[in-house]
């Protein structure tokens, strides 16, 4: 019997692997959201300047072409988003009443952590009879809706000049549907004493299509210390969709937090773009304790010379969760440096992404770039995709990159049960020592204490009884004990 060989072009090949990996749905929230766009312009654009609204337009054009990611493309090829799409969503929810208490709704439970907090309520800035405060040393705190009328220069500037709508539809849905976010300005020569943290609280009734959109300028020699967190007050399907610019000014600093501890019914696309000046510090570091899908994007730009950057990662995923971490670092002047450690333990059918990317420019001489990944699976059905990539064009450059998978050290736990401890407990010890090195990266003591306790908490599990657990969190009458562990066994 002949065979035939079908030959195929490469761009009808293309088309079909696209074919094959555009997200299956049976609910089209594509169309739903075009309808939504096309329907309530007037709601959408009612707070925007001809900037803004030109920012929108082009962003919704975009997205329309590239629609949702899907598994063809090479950043999203290990994270699946049909089931997460495959809902009816409610996308433009109200502004929050001028009578809300939202002290009633949300309390930091970080003890002793004092911070200059700052909320949000379904994508809107939740102080709606005071929607911008300057403070005495210049600094602007509020609505980013409403700093778009009342500082049209200073937003213009900056937005939308670091958030990359060409390549990331999530990023271009943002652009063209967020209607409301936090802006954070801090004048040049302005150090905040004070933590400013910002809240995200989702609390709404049916499956809610969350947009929201935060600008952060930071002048020249600044220094601002910024907690964001993630809250639900309901359980209800939320698909969150959160951009974040940050302009860090010519030798300013910017110490950044972002700590993640959502349920399973909450997918969180968390895209950060970082833009660095001439001297520039920045420290960032995403905790990802639970949720049902995170995706967290750090896109940094070291455009001027002498600048340094630390992006740190820790995640902690079981049943069926899945995060993915996409890092991308910019070198694009000289003399800049760049260090990335991500650490992550999975168990049970949880599944992790880890995308690392360094590009040095032909101009960026005298680079350091080191960036490392390390994953613990507890199961044979956990997984991590972990993929670091370094992208050279200049010739005087200390660059490294690595990654490692494997399971707890046999000779670590054999040393640790030989002095008493039994096997979940010593396991429970092996993996809080290789969590605490990004643990530790935490410069706010207040803030470290308790992410510390809350990873105790989470590898020791929500049924573990505390007095059968070796691991003294802060927050109970324990006697301190300590081990010592070798780190270099895990």
């Amino acid at each position: 019997m002949d065979q035939k060989r079908i030959l195929i072009s490469g761009k009808q090949k293309q088309n079909l692997i696209m074919e094959a990996s555009i997200v299956s749905t049976i609910y089209d929230l594509k169309e739903y959201l075009s309808g939504v766009f096309a329907d309530k312009q007037q709601e959408i654009t009612r707070n925007d300047t001809h900037f803004v609204a030109a920012k929108r337009a082009k962003a919704f054009e975009l997205f329309s072409k590239m629609g949702f990611p899907h598994a063809a493309l090479e950043k999203w090829r290990g994270t699946d988003l049909s089931r997460a799409l495959n809902h009816e969503y409610h996308a433009l929810p109200e502004a929050p009443s001028p009578e809300l208490d939202i002290d009633k709704i949300f309390k930091c439970d970080v003890p002793h952590f004092e911070t200059l907090l700052v909320t949000q309520l379904n994508g809107w800035y939740a102080d709606r009879n005071n929607l911008l405060q300057v403070y005495p040393n210049g600094m602007i705190i509020g609505s980013l809706a409403a700093a778009f009328s009342k500082y049209p220069d200073l937003v213009s500037a900056h937005y939308g000049n670091y958030a990359d709508d060409n390549s990331e539809g999530l990023t271009a849905l943002n652009t063209a549907m967020s209607q409301d976010g936090i802006f954070i300005y801090i004048p040049d020569n302005v150090t905040v004493e004070q933590n400013i943290q910002t809240v995200n609280i989702t609390d709404f009734k049916q499956n809610l299509f969350l947009n929201t959109r935060n600008l952060v300028i930071l002048g020249e020699n600044s220094h601002l210390r910024l907690v964001q967190c993630d809250d639900s007050i309901n359980h209800d399907v939320t698909f969150i969709n959160s951009v974040t610019e940050v302009k860090i000014g010519r030798n300013s600093t910017l110490d950044h937090y972002k700590m993640q501890n959502k349920d399973d019914h909450t997918t969180l696309i968390n895209s950060m773009y970082f833009h660095q000046d001439e001297g520039s510090t920045l420290s960032t570091n995403a905790i990802s304790l639970n949720g049902g899908l995170i995706r967290n994007l750090s896109h940094v730009t070291m455009s001027g010379s002498h600048s340094s950057a630390e992006v740190y990662g820790l995640y902690l995923m079981d049943r069926y969760q899945h995060v993915d971490n996409q890092v991308f670092i910019n070198h694009a002047a000289p003399d800049c440096e760049s260090r990335e450690l991500f650490k992550g333990v999975l168990d049970d059918h949880a599944s992790g992404v880890f995308n690392g990317h360094i590009k040095v420019h032909r101009d960026a001489q005298r680079t350091n770039a080191f960036q490392t990944n390390k994953n613990i699976l507890l199961s044979d059905k956990a997984s991590i995709d972990t993929k670091p990539f370094l992208e050279i064009y200049a010739d005087d450059v200390k660059c490294s990159h690595g990654a490692t998978i494997g399971q707890l050290d046999a000779e670590a736990l054999f040393y640790i049960r030989s002095r008493g401890i039994s096997e979940a407990n010593a396991k429970i010890l092996l993996m809080y020592a290789f969590a605490a090195d990004v643990i530790n990266k935490i410069s706010i003591p207040e803030l470290r204490q308790r992410m510390d306790d809350m990873v105790k908490k989470r590898l020791r599990g929500e049924l573990s009884q505390c007095e059968q657990c070796v691991l003294n969190c802060s927050t109970h009458e324990h006697s301190h004990v300590e081990f010592n562990i070798d780190l270099s066994k895990i």
